[in-house]
């Protein structure tokens, strides 16, 4: 998954925690990369019991990590998936796939 400000994609990680943080951005989960964590208007969604910013959404709730308060997830206009395919995927995208598969496979 790409940032969803920039459309950074992540590399093979490091050992060590992560550098991307994960978020919520309209109902949705994102990563933002380590860049555009720097900039102080992420317009990340945020929790309307403590504010903060540090939210997870999956199964259809939304989660804060700091309070631990839960909510149901608001419903977002549907994803038409034709459209999804017709447009193809990223540029790079299948680059990055093969450059992991050969990686995985010992292929050169």
């Amino acid at each position: 998954m790409p940032c969803y400000r920039c459309g950074a994609r992540q590399t093979d990680p490091v050992r060590g925690v992560s550098p991307w943080r994960r978020g919520v951005h309209h109902e949705t989960q994102v990563l933002v990369c380590p860049d555009c964590q720097r900039s102080h208007d992420l317009d990340l969604d945020t929790c309307a019991g403590c504010g903060s910013a540090a939210l997870i959404c999956r199964l259809g709730e939304v989660e804060c990590r700091s309070c631990g308060a839960v909510r149901v997830a608001r419903t977002t206009t549907p994803v038409d998936s034709d459209a999804l395919l017709a447009s193809g995927s990223p540029p790079g995208l299948s680059a990055e796939v093969e450059a992991a598969l050969d990686r995985v496979l010992g292929r050169t």
